[in-house]
């Protein structure tokens, strides 16, 4: 939400591009239209590696695994999907979108979808310069063409952001810290399940936050009907029913992968969320179905 309210204030299409976008996903919500989209989508997608030092570097198979986390949690082929509890079973949703890393770069030439690039800098943060190789980071790749995901050092606690859809293509994609990236290798508890990723590319596909991002009230809105209202972020795992905002019986879908629990605590998208991701597909992201 940080970027996305510098992105308001630093480039004036942007509201404009945002604005289109929640009008098309308001009608996909409701009903009033539907998406073409058939089948399974897939994303080719390029992981730019960042790092100072050797053990931020990380390997091959923890990139691997970063992906085929994706892949269970979008699909909804997790196995701990069936910790949804009994209520929401019939929201939870697979959201038919598979990601594969790139198997031919920009050029044309063959790549193995990862990039590898040492920085002098200790630490990135939400200003972008880790897309940037003038500023110590690496330059993405097309943005119509690739999902840019950058692993890297990233300081203040921070775990992870990402880019709406509508922004400019220079800085689009997610950022994830090289711990909380994948599994195995330098990934680290309790954030090893490659969930803050699933949970990033989620707001590239353009899911809010589930509590609406209102500080801990009640006036908040994900825009999505069947994600229950929230006062704010759950952390850590939390026991069911967690109550909040007068929701019970069931309380807050914490388990959702749009709250802040660990990664083992989140273990679903709804079909609400499907929906806004099918809108984000139809709409400015619609170069990755076309063809």
């Amino acid at each position: 939400m940080e970027v996305h309210r510098r992105l308001l204030t630093e480039h004036p299409g942007y509201a404009a591009a945002r604005t289109a976008l929640e009008n098309r996903a308001f009608a996909y919500e409701k009903g009033h239209e539907r998406t073409a989209r058939a089948g399974v989508t897939r994303i080719p997608v390029v992981v730019h590696v960042v790092y100072q030092t050797d053990d931020q570097n990380i390997g091959d198979a923890q990139v691997a695994a970063q992906i085929d986390a994706l892949n269970r949690d979008y699909r909804k082929l997790n196995a701990d999907v069936a910790q949804v509890p009994a209520p929401w079973q019939a929201v939870a949703a697979d959201s038919r979108i598979e990601f594969r890393l790139a198997v031919t770069d920009p050029a044309g030439a063959p790549t193995n979808g990862i990039t590898r690039t040492r920085t002098g800098l200790a630490s990135f943060d939400t200003d972008d310069a880790v897309k940037s190789t003038a500023d110590g980071g690496c330059d993405p790749w097309p943005a119509d063409r690739y999902l840019n995901m950058w692993a890297c050092p990233l300081g203040g606690g921070l775990l992870g952001y990402a880019q709406f859809p509508g922004g400019p293509a220079a800085t689009d994609g997610v950022v994830i810290l090289h711990s909380a990236f994948g599994t195995g290798g330098t990934a680290a508890a309790p954030f090893d399940l490659g969930r803050t990723a699933t949970h990033e590319v989620g707001h590239w596909l353009n899911l809010f936050h589930i509590w609406g991002d209102d500080g801990t009230g009640c006036s908040g809105s994900d825009f999505v009907a069947d994600t229950p209202n929230q006062g704010g972020p759950n952390f850590g795992k939390p026991v069911f029913p967690r109550l909040s905002c007068s929701n019970g019986p069931d309380g807050d879908m914490f388990m959702n992968f749009m709250d802040y629990v660990d990664d083992a605590a989140m273990v679903m998208f709804t079909q609400g969320q499907v929906a806004r991701m099918d809108a984000t597909l139809d709409g400015p992201r619609s170069s990755f179905t076309a063809g």
